[in-house]
Parts: structure tokens; C-alpha cells; sequence
């Protein structure tokens, strides 16, 4: 098993999950942009689906229902850690958390998604997923 660093945060293996539910922070600024996009493109891969975190934090039951059969990976932009503290409000268990700035991306008011900071972003949740 890979070894457990601080930016991958996970709660048992996700390597036979079945369904993954990808949350994203989407806020505004880079890293919120790359959190929503790092999530696009793992959904795209199959890794999982992409999941609604505003049906969770309006509690809409429709929503929070099927995300409690599921495991939940929450992908904040920041150490504010939007995503994961409406999952936890919701009730819902986290099964994996990553940080973005935890991956020594840098926090700005920009909205631009740098393509290789959303790569390396998209590599460590997979390298999360397979530990």
C-alpha cells in the first residue's frame, strides 16, 4: 500500500469502492476552478461521477440520499475546506479528501485553470484511489 501523506486524506481503501461521487469546491479563484475541473475530468475517465455539492448543501433528500450509499471524494481548493465541511454538515462520510493547496498550488484571485496544475491535481487523487 502507498504510503498516507497529508495531501490525500482518505478513510479506508478506495480501490474496490464501486461508485465514487466527486464533490468540488468550484470557488473563485484558481485553485476552485481547478478543484471543479480536476473533478470533470476524473468523471470523464471514469474514475467516478461528478456530484451536485449544492443539492447536498441545500439538503435537497433527492441528493443526499443516494450520496449515502456511495463513497464520497471531496476536492477543496483551499485549507478552508468548503467542500468537505458541507459533506460533514450533510451527515455524509467522507471516503477521501485532497487539498489542492496541500499539492504546493498556489492560492489567486485568478480564474484560469493552468492545465499541468490541474494534471498533477487529477494524478494524486488517482494515486489516492489505488493506496
Amino acid at each position: 500500500m502507498a504510503r498516507k501523506d497529508e495531501s490525500c486524506e482518505e478513510d479506508g481503501c478506495l480501490c474496490a469502492s464501486g461508485d465514487l461521487l466527486f464533490l468540488a469546491c468550484a470557488g473563485g479563484s484558481n485553485v476552485g476552478q481547478i478543484s471543479n475541473q480536476a473533478a470533470v475530468e476524473l468523471a470523464k475517465e471514469g474514475k467516478g461521477r461528478l456530484f451536485c455539492l449544492a443539492g447536498i448543501g441545500a439538503h435537497i433528500d433527492s441528493m443526499i440520499l443516494p450520496a449515502k450509499e456511495r463513497k464520497l471524494v471531496a476536492i477543496d481548493g483551499c485549507p478552508v475546506q468548503c467542500t468537505k465541511k458541507i459533506l460533514d454538515h450533510a451527515g455524509l462520510p467522507v471516503a477521501l479528501s485532497v487539498v489542492i493547496t496541500d499539492l504546493d498550488i498556489e492560492k489567486t484571485p485568478k480564474l484560469e485553470v493552468d492545465a499541468a496544475d490541474c494534471g498533477r491535481v487529477v494524478d494524486k487523487i488517482k494515486e489516492c484511489l489505488r493506496a
